[in-house]
């Protein structure tokens, strides 16, 4: 027989069951989640180290702050006292204190003042020496954070001080109480007051029962304490050895009843199962640890050769009579009876093993295929390098000392002329202007020197004298005085600048440089268009070749497409070289750069339906703007074949819109009203320039949707405030000077001039590489005259929703594509090939313009008649 288990009482034993070569192990399972599982950002991790070391120094710096304080704390009341000013003198130097007539202070606690200051407050002001468990809270808290691993639990460690610090304080204020009347550090204010309150309501008896009661619940709560073994040990301590021995034996006797109860469980279990492993027996003993059933109590048997004990159904047997105090008692087990008769096994079932297939996730797709790349189709294009535009002047401020000290006495004595004094002026050398910035006396109206601009413009003999009063955030007023001999700021100055090469923006513009001689560089993307004006050759046209200059240098191909629209035909021509790059036209245009004023009307309508477009796929990937879209499209988690596609930023940039204006206008003034206020999210962004700013040409409809306007010298303050809102357009001096507004800044800048030759040249440099196979095709536009010959519709091939169409149109008196659309939600392809359809059978008239088309029937019961006529041919 095997010997399995041996059992001893205590003569020398320990009375408990032991296992022949066996471990008694029990496992706690956490409950809580580890500090490690939670998925920090590798800059969150930095955070949190940084933060577990300050709170180690700084529990290092409570430690040394609270020791000293408990010898020093008498010596430093000179300081800390509420009569010498408290931590009102933390930051005051010895002299300061000295002229408040305060005593000197004498700190010598090892963390100085503010050691004294800090340890104070937490020992006599609130907790007294309880407050040394907050040091225990802020090194666990610190250790944690700093090396992600706990010597004590957080969470318990934060409300077992808490607890503490009460109990603690409350208590040492109760014996304190019975020395000294007045608070002192052991118990702090908080304890002596508590004792107080709590003595003038219940008394002293009752303040230690309630203490007493409060200590002993703490004491349960925390570490389940059982006043029971209080009784026993009172009882053992009289030498009632009796007591002992039975209470060992009736603890034996119920770990015995455990082992039984699980030896009989799994015998039970072996009626089904003639052979178990030790597998199984330990899960067995494991689930009756967890369910409470033996406590503490793992089993690992003894190994045999095959690691395998059969165990038939009748063979166990085991001895319960267990003997007394020396005698070992053993658990024996028979070897299995032959068997009578042989069963023959039936055959095993093998059931196969189920794969099952994963979905494919947008994660996978990224780790297989990476993520997609725009513009790996053009994947060798090369950006534009700065040798390709010329270097005008060295880029650097002359400072003439003698026209400043000149200006500034003109200025000085003409104000003075006025009775004005001055008492601080301060000059900033732009490019072209200098600011001279004046502070004058109390008493001066700013009204009074705005009035005299034109007094010190002709006092300076200068033109272009503008004056700011006052200067935004500054609380100065500012002259600007042009210089007399400007610098010229190129454009390579510019794009050479880090701040440029460097910059996040998504469509960054290089305007030029400040009166500060600070390079200006603005985001398209968040203006989100710009309205440009000014005055014939005050540089207009270079501001729109410096836009786009600075684009070009900055975007690939595949991220941002052109629509030019230049009725003047020769300004944006030199762009045609790069159609194949950047531009963007309709389906079957043979010039992408658009001169004539029909195809400009369906080219802005064609826009308009690429918006929508593009906000339904919006809708559809559950994102708010383009940028978002395209980061979701670009990680793979959009299905190209539910039409989703990258998405590239669109500018339309319009030459001289008061030319299409009066050509076409509302048929121009409403599409670019709908794109100015719903494009932006989409990535659609418009540049329209102007040479006349009258209200005619500037409707207010276009401008309440461009908040940015860019204004070049004009000629009068009428069309100044036409574009800005406000004056000074009209003082500017011209050749690339402008005001920059955006919402309610105006910044005066020096436009970046880029010249001709230049343009040619990066259009070349452009051109001359592998580009796309066509120009970006925008959505395909029919207009009110169906684009082509009435002739050309077969009779017998007429859509299916034609009489619905005639009955809409006789029903309503109102020949119209857009009205066919709306009513029957049709497209505007469809809608437009049904009213050529409808003109082509004799319902409605020609096109004509603007205006609708002439309904030939005057009601439905005639247009029924022919529609039946229609049907028998």
């Amino acid at each position: 027989m095997a010997k399995l288990n041996t059992f001893k009482n205590s003569s020398g034993s320990t009375g408990t069951k032991k296992a022949k070569n066996t471990t008694l192990s029990y496992q706690k399972r956490s409950r809580t989640k580890s500090f490690d599982q939670f998925n920090f950002s590798e800059g969150q991790k930095k955070a949190l180290k940084i933060l577990g070391l300050f709170l180690l120094i700084l529990a290092g710096l409570f430690t040394v702050a609270f020791v000293s304080y408990l010898f020093t704390w008498q010596a430093d009341q000179s300081y800390i006292a509420q009569s010498n000013g408290g931590w009102s003198t933390l930051m005051k130097t010895t002299e300061e204190i000295n002229d408040e007539a305060v005593e000197t202070p004498v700190v010598e606690n090892k963390l100085g003042k503010f050691g004294a200051l800090l340890a104070n407050q937490f020992m006599y002001e609130w907790f007294g020496i309880a407050s040394f468990l907050f040091i225990l809270v802020i090194f666990v808290i610190g250790y944690k954070f700093l090396y992600k691993r706990s010597i004590l639990p957080v969470w318990k460690t934060i409300i077992y001080s808490a607890v503490s610090i009460i109990i603690l304080s409350v208590t040492l204020g109760f014996a304190q109480d019975f020395i000294s009347n007045t608070p002192h550090i052991l118990e702090g204010k908080f304890g002596f007051w508590t004792n107080q309150i709590l003595k003038s309501q219940i008394g002293v008896i009752g303040t230690a029962g309630l203490l007493i009661f409060i200590i002993l619940t703490a004491l349960v709560l925390i570490y389940n304490l059982d006043l029971k073994f209080s009784f026993q040990s009172l009882r053992n301590s009289n030498g009632d050895e009796e007591y002992d021995e039975e209470d060992e034996e009736e603890d034996l006797a119920t770990t015995n009843q455990a082992h039984q109860n699980h030896i009989n469980k799994v015998r039970d279990n072996t009626a089904q199962v003639a052979t178990h492993t030790y597998n199984h027996v330990e899960e067995e003993v494991i689930e009756e640890e967890e369910d409470g059933d033996v406590d503490n109590i793992g089993l690992k048997t003894e190994p045999v050769e095959d690691n395998t004990v059969s165990l038939p159904l009748n063979t166990i047997k085991p001895n319960t009579n267990f003997g007394q105090n020396n005698q070992e008692i053993e658990l024996t087990i028979d070897p299995p009876a032959p068997q009578e008769k042989e069963v023959v096994a039936e055959p095993a079932l093998t059931v196969a093993k189920v794969i099952e297939e994963k979905p494919i996730t947008a994660n996978d797709l990224v780790e297989k295929f990476g993520e997609y790349d725009p513009k790996l189709d053009l994947s060798g294009y090369q950006y534009p390098t700065l040798d390709l535009l010329k270097d005008y002047g060295t880029g650097k401020i002359t400072i003439n000392q003698q026209e400043l000290e000149a200006n500034k006495n003109k200025i000085v004595e003409t104000l003075r002329n006025y009775s004005i004094e001055i008492e601080h002026i301060k000059a900033t050398i732009g490019p072209t202007v200098t600011l001279y910035e004046i502070i004058p006396k109390p008493g001066v109206r700013i009204s009074k020197i705005k009035n005299l601009e034109d007094d010190i413009a002709l006092s300076l003999a200068a033109l272009g004298i503008r004056i700011i009063a006052p200067m935004p955030g500054k609380g100065t007023i500012g002259i600007e005085v042009p210089n007399s001999s400007p610098e010229m700021v190129s454009m390579r100055s510019i794009l050479a600048t880090e701040k440029y090469q460097k910059t996040d923006m998504d469509l960054p513009i290089a305007l030029g440089k400040t009166i500060s001689n600070e390079v200006y560089i603005a985001d398209l993307a968040k203006m989100p268009h710009l309205l440009v004006a000014g005055a014939t050759g005050q540089g207009k046209s270079v501001g729109i070749n410096a836009i786009l200059t600075s684009l070009l240098y900055k975007k690939h191909p595949a991220e941002l497409k052109f629509v030019l629209v230049d009725p003047k035909k020769v300004e944006l021509s030199l762009f045609k070289k790069i159609e194949r790059h950047f531009l963007a036209k309709l389906p079957n245009e043979d010039e992408a750069i658009i001169t004539d004023t029909k195809k400009v009307i369906n080219t802005l309508n064609s826009l308009c339906i690429e918006m929508d477009q593009r906000y339904d796929l919006l809708k559809n990937a559950q994102v708010r703007n383009l940028k978002e879209y395209n980061v979701k499209f670009i990680n793979r988690r959009l299905n190209p074949e539910e039409g989703h596609r990258f998405l590239p930023f669109i500018v339309l940039i319009i030459d001289e819109f008061a030319d299409l204006m009066m050509t076409a206008g509302k048929e121009v003034e409403t599409p670019i009203a709908r794109l100015a206020q719903l494009a932006r999210a989409v990535g659609i962004h418009l540049v329209i320039a102007t040479q006349r700013p009258s209200v005619n040409i500037i409707t207010g409809t276009i401008k309440a949707n461009f908040p940015a306007r860019l204004a070049f010298r004009v000629l009068s303050k009428v069309d100044s405030r036409t574009i800005l809102d406000s004056g000074g357009a009209d003082q500017l001096i011209g050749r690339g000077d402008m005001l920059l507004a955006t919402g309610s800044d105006l910044i005066r800048i020096q436009c970046a001039f880029v010249d001709t030759p230049e343009v040619d040249q990066v259009s070349d440099f452009i051109g001359s590489q592998r580009g796309y196979p066509s120009a970006h095709l925008l959505p395909e536009y029919v207009g009110e005259d169906g684009g082509s010959d009435v002739s050309d519709f077969d009779p017998d091939d007429r859509d299916q929703l034609f009489e619905e169409a005639a009955r809409l149109i006789v029903m309503h008196q109102q020949g119209s594509t857009s009205l066919i659309q709306r009513k029957l939600k049709l497209g505007y392809n469809r809608a437009g090939r049904i009213i050529d359809q409808l003109e082509a059978a004799g319902i409605v008239g020609p096109f004509e313009g603007s205006k609708a088309r002439e309904v030939l029937y005057p009601d439905e019961y005639s247009l029924e008649q022919y529609l039946e006529t229609l049907r028998k041919d």
